[in-house]
Parts: C-alpha cells; structure tokens; sequence
C-alpha cells in the first residue's frame, strides 16, 4: 500500500512538472492575416492583425482568425500529449 502511495506521489510530481513546461512552452500559428500565439496549456497569448484594418475584409479576418486559434489549439493538444504519454500509465489502475 505504501508503495502505491509513493508512485501516485511521484506521479503527481511529473504532472506538475510537465504542466509548468506545457505553461511554459508558446507555440504560433499564423497565416497571411493573421498570427495567434498560445501556450502548451492552451492560454491564448497574443493575437497579432497583420493586415491593415481599413481595407480587411471583416469575414475574412474573422474566418482567418478563427482557424488559426484553432490549429494553435491543435498544436498545444500534440505538444501536452507528447509530455504526458512520457507518464505511461497510473499505477495498479490497469493502464
């Protein structure tokens, strides 16, 4: 029993760990309108208009700026998974 605590212990060490390096770790996405940096745990960090104002065309730049949030969110999903999947499984959870 004492042994299982001590894995869940140390579990719980490397999940706060790799939670420190995913609020640490910024990832951008970006297209010609657009620029969106978000973090490993998926805290929206900037967004950068790269387009003048005036002549954008405001569906466009919102169509823009949604798929980029998006693809960011992707990426910090791949980038928490790699971290976590270095966990393996809990201990005497069967995983």
């Amino acid at each position: 029993m004492l042994d299982k605590m001590k894995q869940l212990w140390e579990m719980k060490r490397k999940m706060d760990e790799i939670k420190k390096e995913l609020d640490g770790l910024e990832l951008a996405s970006e297209d010609s309108l657009v620029k969106v940096t978000i973090t490993g745990s998926q805290e929206v960090k900037k967004v950068e208009i790269k387009v003048e104002l005036a002549g954008a065309d405001k569906a466009k730049l919102e169509a823009a700026l949604t798929e980029t949030v998006n693809r960011a969110v992707r990426e910090s999903q791949k980038a928490a998974a790699g971290k976590m999947s270095a966990l393996g499984g809990i201990p005497g959870m069967g995983a």
